[in-house]
């Protein structure tokens, strides 16, 4: 392969043709082809690390609220949580657990009205199984007979209220009287705010201490068990394993069941974005095919010479697979550390661009998140490479075809 890769590589970094100004044009479209797989790559990179980025951003910021894993009962509350805590943390992957009393309810503050899912936790058990951030306050306000609230920011925001303000509770299961149903009313203090940094939470999750919550919402036990493992990861297989240590009419869902749907579009929308980006390594691949068959008519009869001296179809054909090679690799490899950098560099650029024209891409109160994350991971970037290399040496097969076909006698003829 020497000779096959010497002429190759003098085709490569050749700047004139065979027939004056044609070699600039060839030129032109060789670095056009090239240009073109490294644009596609780079955008491949980037487009898909900012969707690894923005999956992991939203998973962990759900995380921060949303259990690793839930223990809940299968159409009543569950009414002894300490006996079932204790099984679940048999498994050794468990690293803790906690009681939640989940209902639904009106919240009010003048005319400011929001509706809002309540929790109700044991706060010395529930720093162990979330994340939260309070920004105001303390999740060990939270105490029994005091009915404090802890508001998320954004709830907090639309109801006007700070620390140590008032917020009416409103309970849908209202007290039957002479004058009809009357919802249940309570005053709570806003004992603090918290920030997971997830819109769909931060505007519309309220914690209250788990015995006010029993005795508001009327629920003999609790609703369920919040569960936090060592790995993520794992949170499935764990789920599969209590389902079988477990005792009791239970359900166990894992967090990726919790919110099936939004992981699963996600997904199927990186898959579609890397089929539609990889259209434009396909569109350079089909620019490549273009500039190896104009440089093989360009090269006809260096090939009739090279026929003549002994090479054979073979060689002819190694030499122009070789040069295509080698422009395919040019382009995936600019596009690759480009792409890298740009990904890596995201979190940077993007708030500087914002800051410099004053705008903002991602609105906090319509997307889950207000910045841009990115997410480059080897396995995505490996494949990205692969599959533009590999197009790459598709597109040299029909031009070093064609040249491996010339005939050397009837090619001279006319030169």
């Amino acid at each position: 392969m020497r000779f096959e890769a010497f002429v190759a590589g003098r085709y490569v970094r050749s700047r004139k043709g065979a027939h004056g100004s044609a070699g600039g044009f060839l030129s032109f479209i060789s670095f056009a082809s090239v240009a073109g797989i490294g644009v596609g790559v780079w955008a491949l990179i980037v487009v898909l690390s900012v969707m690894n980025g923005f999956q992991k951003e939203v998973r962990d910021r759900m995380l921060s609220v949303v259990a690793h894993i839930e223990i809940f009962g299968a159409g009543a509350p569950v009414q002894a949580w300490e006996p079932l805590l204790a099984q679940a943390a048999r498994h050794p992957r468990v690293r803790a657990g906690a009681p939640y009393v989940l209902a639904q309810a009106m919240l009010a503050n003048g005319d400011a009205v929001r509706g809002a899912v309540v929790r109700g936790v044991v706060p010395t058990l529930e720093t162990a199984v979330s994340s939260l951030t309070v920004k105001a306050g303390a999740l060990a306000d939270l105490r029994e007979g005091e009915f404090n609230v802890i508001l998320g920011v954004e709830l907090g925001r639309a109801l006007g209220v700070m620390p140590g303000d008032k917020v009416t509770l409103i309970a849908p299961q209202g007290n039957i009287t002479p004058a009809g149903v009357i919802p249940r009313l309570k005053q709570f203090r806003v004992a603090g705010l918290f920030e997971s940094g997830h819109f769909e939470y931060d505007s519309a999750l309220a914690l209250i201490a788990l015995d006010d919550a029993r005795k508001l919402f009327r629920v003999d036990g609790v609703t369920g068990i919040r569960l936090r493992v060592a790995d993520l990861d794992e949170a499935p297989a764990v789920a599969r394993d209590l389902s079988r240590l477990v005792e009791g009419d239970v359900l166990i869902r894992d967090w990726g069941r919790i919110n099936r749907n939004w992981f699963a579009a996600v997904q199927v929308e990186k898959r579609m974005m890397f089929i539609i980006l990889t259209l434009i390594v396909a569109v350079a691949a089909f620019n490549l095919v273009s500039s190896l068959v104009m440089t093989v008519t360009d090269k006809r009869a260096d090939i009739a010479i090279l026929r003549t001296l002994g090479a054979t179809p073979g060689t002819i054909q190694r030499i122009f697979m070789l040069q295509g090679a080698v422009s395919g690799a040019a382009g995936t490899g600019a596009g690759a550390v480009a792409g890298v950098i740009t990904a890596l560099n995201l979190d940077v650029w993007v708030p500087a661009i914002e800051r410099l024209f004053g705008i903002q891409f991602l609105a906090k109160d319509i997307y889950f998140i207000n910045t841009l994350p990115s997410d480059p991971r080897a396995a995505d970037i490996a494949a990205i490479v692969g599959i533009a290399l590999v197009m790459s040496l598709l597109a040299t097969l029909y031009p070093s075809w064609r040249a491996a076909r010339l005939k050397p006698a009837e090619t001279l003829r006319y030169e």
